[in-house]
């Protein structure tokens, strides 16, 4: 059996800013070759976590070990070998993208690969186009070329595909794809639910600075209460599936209804009993199975009722 190499150790992981915990007792680790994703609401301490390991923010307690060294402590030599693409890169509105490439790239000692990176990422055409000047899209393109410059053994990619449109971010998805089979690990924050499932190999749940869950996404959307029932009836009532016992919740559009429960068995029988007893009809009962954004709607609505 192939043993596991780690990347990064966190073990019981805090932060505090003044009164405020902003990361409570973390644990986890990642592996050498994927794709993990750090998930959970604005203000959750994803980025936190993040700039805890990338050595920018020092830790209040637990211990943290990225690439086998201390983030803070070891920072130049961990600066050689991890990338970031942070939620927003400082780039002179007026520099072109070719300048900016071969700014960065005088950072690094030795060689970079920065022309394959502009095939990569299609940038030829925008090599002589100003910063300002370029859709959403195609900056974040930009600063992931040069976070990656110097094909770093870690990347760190904090919020990449906020603000895209939807053919964007699925275009980013590839690109991030193809720099882990070419060797990075990555370590990836989202509140993009979609972007975890499809994306990332394991996912960590963070809410309110605790680790809620971790696995790969098929393994958490094993929970059963991400699976429901779908039907239509013109007859039955919102208010009378939410009454039922062990129902999570009721989503309803026009006809069609979607019912959430921890016993979805249980739940179905009830339904399909309530409906007999009052004579109404159901259509294309069907059970099926919710994604990763019908559990984060789960874990956030239990974080506030506590």
């Amino acid at each position: 059996m192939i043993p596991i190499e780690h990347v990064i150790k966190v073990n019981h992981l805090s932060k505090t800013f003044g009164e405020t915990q902003a990361v409570k007792n973390l644990s986890f680790t990642v592996e050498k070759g994927e794709i993990f994703g750090i998930i959970g609401p604005n203000g959750a301490g994803k980025t936190t976590t993040l700039e805890i390991l990338e050595g920018i923010q020092k830790a209040s307690g637990g211990e943290v070990e990225v690439l086998g060294l201390h983030p803070v402590k070891q920072l130049r030599e961990l600066n050689n070998r991890i990338g970031v693409q942070f939620q927003a890169t400082s780039i002179q509105k007026k520099m072109k993208v070719k300048e900016a490439m071969d700014l960065f790239a005088s950072f690094y000692k030795g060689k970079t690969q920065k022309n394959e990176l502009i095939e990569m990422l299609g940038l030829q055409e925008k090599l002589d186009v100003r910063f300002e000047d370029l859709s959403g899209g195609w900056k974040q393109r930009v600063t992931l070329a040069l976070a990656t410059l110097h094909q770093p053994e870690l990347l760190f990619l904090d919020e990449p595909s906020m603000g895209l449109d939807p053919h964007a971010r699925r275009e980013l998805w590839a690109m991030i794809r193809t720099l882990r089979d070419k060797g990075s690990t990555i370590v990836v924050t989202t509140h993009y639910m979609e972007e975890a499932e499809k994306l990332c190999d394991r996912v960590a749940m963070i809410y309110s600075g605790e680790l809620k869950a971790l696995n790969t996404p098929n393994e958490l959307l094993d929970d059963v209460s991400t699976h429901y029932v779908r039907f239509e009836s013109e007859e039955v009532s919102y208010d009378s599936l939410l009454s039922l016992g062990d129902v999570i919740k009721v989503e309803k559009e026009e006809h069609e209804f979607k019912v959430f429960s921890e016993n979805l068995q249980q739940t179905a029988y009830q339904i399909f009993k309530y409906c007999d007893e009052e004579g109404m009809e159901l259509r294309n009962f069907k059970f099926e199975r919710g994604s990763l954004d019908d559990l984060f709607v789960q874990y956030l609505k239990k974080e506030k009722t506590g």
